[in-house]
């Protein structure tokens, strides 16, 4: 990520663009099916590009650990005050995940919503402890034609692209949508 790119997520979270603190219907729906059924008594969680922390603090108010990593200064700041007395559950990173490492096996559950670097997707699963679990939701290269969301295609995937990422994975939810944005969701257990 080049320093133009932070500046451009800071000033975004300066003006507010991202404050919403209600998580995506994906991951209330995912800990329900899911996540709940196999850590009952939580566990450590990551959260890469969380930004302002809908999906981390969400995650803490459920008795997890999480730590959320974000490229935006601005960004972390707010999820910290966003968070209040949960802030001691949840380890906020301003990092740069293109130059930078998470660690084999480190969580119970990885989210990432609404991001999409390649070059790390690799490390994303290696990230999940086996018996993990992931779940990403991001936009699909059919976004552009409801004219919302990212136009570059370097920021949208192609069609099936996220479960081909994520094949070493054992796939537990997965759906491409055309409902107001493209959109592909999954939700995959990493191999015990």
């Amino acid at each position: 990520m080049t320093q133009e790119e932070r500046q451009h997520w800071d000033r975004k979270y300066r003006h507010g663009s991202h404050a919403s603190q209600e998580p995506d219907p994906l991951l209330p729906n995912a800990y329900e099916e899911f996540i709940q059924p196999l850590f009952p008594a939580g566990g450590t969680a990551l959260d890469v590009a969380g930004g302002a922390g809908r999906h981390a603090i969400w995650v803490a108010q459920h008795g997890w650990h999480v730590t959320l990593v974000d490229l935006s200064e601005v960004g972390v700041a707010k999820a910290r005050e966003n968070a209040g007395e949960l802030a001691g559950r949840i380890d906020f990173q301003v990092r740069d995940l293109t130059n930078s490492t998470l660690g084999p096996a480190q969580y119970d559950l990885v989210m990432v919503f609404f991001y999409l670097e390649r070059t790390i997707n690799a490390e994303v699963m290696q990230a999940v402890r086996p018996g993990g679990l992931l779940v990403y939701k991001t936009y699909t290269s059919r976004t552009p034609q409801f004219g919302q969301g990212p136009t570059h295609p370097e920021y949208l995937l192609e069609e099936n692209e996220l479960l081909q990422a994520f094949s070493g994975m054992t796939v537990l939810h997965y759906q491409e949508t055309l409902r107001d944005r493209g959109i592909a969701e999954l939700v995959a257990r990493k191999k015990a």
